[in-house]
């Protein structure tokens, strides 16, 4: 059986729970087992086909239990997606900027590379979550709220001034918009990783390779 759908405030709640300091909290070993086998589920059948009857199943555990830890079954989606989310933004959100732009990165292409290969890295693997996550996003308005928002309040603004710091620097044309610069590199990073892990994973692959080709793509397509 389903408990009624969360409030709209679960998503904060959940934020507040499971990502202090970047990180879940600490779960214990039947949260961990629920929490594995939803993900298992979740992606055999769907969130919306997956009961929690069959989660405690597999589990191992009562399906009261799920409910005693987490309050509704969409609550036990969240607890595996958001702070997933979170973690693939946070890198370029807490970074320090002034050592991003000043020391860390030469050029607008050392900044591309390093972010990809980052990103790259995260997304192989916590590759279950994210394909979990990119496919409940279009059937979550919570989540994928809470997507947009985490991007445009903890990245977006951070972004721009890299950006316009690369401008200046005469790396981009200053033509190009922020907002545009980071729709145009992000689809070129985010075609490379969807299509690498996701759609063509058993394709042979020479990953270095494919980050280089992707990084001075962008780089070179956005130059003056």
């Amino acid at each position: 059986m389903d408990r009624p759908q969360s409030d709209p405030s679960s998503v904060e709640e959940l934020i507040r729970q499971w990502t202090a300091d970047g990180e879940p909290k600490k779960m214990t070993e039947k949260q961990r087992r629920i929490l594995d086998s939803a993900i298992e589920l979740f992606l055999e059948k769907s969130f919306a086909a997956a009961s929690t009857s069959e989660i405690a199943q597999r589990a191992g555990v009562a399906e009261g239990t799920i409910f005693r830890h987490f309050k509704t079954k969409k609550d036990l989606l969240y607890s595996i997606t958001v702070p997933m989310l979170l973690r693939l933004l946070q890198p370029v959100a807490i970074d320090d900027l002034t050592e991003l732009l000043d020391t860390s990165f030469a050029s607008f292409e050392d900044f591309l590379r390093s972010v990809l290969r980052n990103r790259y890295a995260f997304a192989r693997k916590h590759l279950p979550i994210l394909r979990i996550l990119l496919q409940e996003i279009p059937f979550q308005p919570e989540l994928r709220d809470r997507f947009f928002s985490t991007a445009v309040e903890q990245v977006g603004e951070r972004l721009t001034r890299i950006i316009v710091h690369f401008q200046e620097k005469g790396e981009i044309a200053r033509h190009f918009s922020p907002p545009t610069v980071i729709r145009l590199w992000l689809s070129v990073f985010a075609g490379f990783v969807a299509t690498r892990l996701l759609l063509r994973p058993e394709a042979e692959w020479d990953d270095e390779a494919e980050i280089e080709a992707c990084v001075r793509f962008a780089a070179n397509g956005l130059k003056p």
